[in-house]
């Protein structure tokens, strides 16, 4: 291990070195991808470095064994630095884990209501409002896309992207199928529905992540017109409709008053869903190896049940009492007791995987 660190200390510096290259800066892709990289070494470094420090003042504080006025001090010094050397152990064991690739990366969300009618259009806008008020709570931006609401302002179908550092580590686990179970406001009687929203999450993909051919696309701009319908329209306009060609894949981008704004977060969106696609054909062949305790991500997964009678949410990829917390506190954005969870569990997993 001591050697695979060294080699990541002698590997920052030379990313260090490049990085005050004024030639670099003439390449904003390599600056880009070299900025990255530091983010990614240094936490490794600095621990590895305050390693080697508990580690010499552990053989300092040894040599002074032998002095009776500096005795006493010294066990103390040499109880100390083991206890460094242990917590920085396990650190960097986590520290060295594959990373995923994507973990700095924004993402892009999308939410949509699933099994249970207006009920479950509801539950989604209460979940896009848990997912709002998290990315406050976290110091990110959130910007809406598309969305299709109801006349009870229940969601069908909301798209947007999330930026900040460590947006898609923390959101990355909320893919999948999410539950609700309560009393709808829509239910006279009193009886409790169970329904359930579907969530997407995506690592947002950069431009030099993935080519698209301008050839390969057919924009098309739209304005409205009357109570609702539409028509082509080849002047100004905000919505924009992209289509891939060889792909058939469609993506729509309404929110921006401008329409090249609106261009723009459109092609973000359909480079996103192709690099989507293009990372699924090639983990393929490995995914049931990767799959942990936390699950595959998959939408079609039942990842979590909020039950408002009962007072709690159960995530059902994590175990035992590890698994239950408080709804009023989730509901309103307080995610990080879940994704902690979750991530240690995946940390666990991974461990355990390395150990075998």
């Amino acid at each position: 291990m001591m050697d695979k660190l060294q080699a990541i200390s002698d590997r920052l510096e030379a990313v260090v070195t490049q990085m005050e290259d004024p030639a670099t800066y003439a390449d904003p892709d390599l600056l880009r991808r070299l900025t990255r990289e530091q983010k990614e070494l240094e936490p490794v470094v600095e621990a590895y470095r305050a390693y080697g420090q508990a580690e010499a003042d552990l053989a300092s504080a040894q040599e002074l064994l032998n002095d009776p006025e500096m005795k006493e001090m010294a066990q103390e010094e040499i109880q100390r630095a083991r206890a460094d050397m242990e917590r920085l152990r396990e650190e960097l064991k986590l520290l060295l884990l594959p990373r995923d690739p994507n973990d700095g990366k924004n993402v892009v969300m999308e939410i949509r209501g699933g099994v249970g009618g207006e009920e479950a259009m509801l539950f989604a806008a209460d979940l896009f409002r848990m997912y709002v008020m998290y990315v406050e709570s976290r110091g990110w931006s959130l910007e809406v896309t598309s969305r299709s609401e109801t006349e009870l302002g229940g969601i069908k179908t909301i798209e947007f992207i999330v930026e900040g550092e460590g947006a898609w580590s923390r959101l990355k686990y909320e893919s999948g199928a999410h539950r609700v179970q309560r009393v709808p406001v829509t239910e006279s009687s009193g009886r409790i529905q169970t329904s359930a929203a579907t969530v997407a999450v995506l690592p947002e993909a950069e431009e030099v992540d993935f080519h698209i051919d301008p050839g390969d696309l057919k924009i098309d701009t739209f304005r409205s017109s009357g109570a609702g319908g539409q028509h082509i329209n080849k002047t100004e306009a905000a919505p924009i409709r992209i289509t891939h060609l060889p792909t058939g894949v469609v993506v729509e981008c309404q929110d921006e008053r401008s329409q090249y704004k609106n261009k723009d977060r459109a092609m973000q969106i359909l480079r996103t869903r192709l690099y989507e696609a293009e990372l699924a054909k090639q983990n393929a062949a490995i995914a049931a190896q990767r799959r942990s305790q936390v699950g595959s991500g998959d939408r079609s997964e039942r990842i979590r049940t909020y039950n408002f009678p009962q007072g709690r949410v159960t995530d059902h990829r994590l175990t035992g009492d590890n698994k239950n917390f408080a709804i009023d506190s989730v509901i309103n954005g307080g995610l990080d007791p879940i994704v902690d969870a979750l991530t240690t569990a995946e940390q666990a997993a991974k461990l355990a995987e390395a150990g075998e």
